[in-house]
């Protein structure tokens, strides 16, 4: 039988047609897998982020706490600032506006 030139035969357009449909089928079931894997990684992550969300709170909220009582509490007296006071106190007893039970008082909280 001679060989045929130009246009493929039945068999060659059916063949042709099978190998386009079967890659087609392929191509289409790796990106459906594709995107089912990236939705499913999606969740997972929102899931994490929620999960982080109420411990991020709290942790923020004892920050602002730690925040707020280091800027209310005074920073403690340095020893000069105790020995100014008691020198002080000193000088009132010294003046007479403090008895002995006022100063001994004033200077335990001095040096408490």
């Amino acid at each position: 039988m001679p060989r045929r030139r130009g246009r493929p035969g039945l068999m060659g357009t059916m063949a042709r047609t099978a190998v386009i449909a079967g890659t087609a089928t392929a191509v289409s079931g790796s990106v459906s897998r594709h995107g089912q894997q990236k939705a499913a990684a999606q969740q997972q992550s929102a899931a994490a982020q929620q999960q982080a969300m109420p411990d991020q709170a709290a942790a923020q909220a004892a920050a602002q706490v730690q925040a707020q009582q280091a800027a209310a509490a005074p920073p403690p007296p340095s020893t000069e600032d105790k020995v100014t006071k008691i020198k002080q106190l000193g000088e009132l007893k010294d003046a007479g506006l403090l008895t002995e039970e006022e100063f001994a008082a004033e200077k335990a909280k001095i040096l408490a």
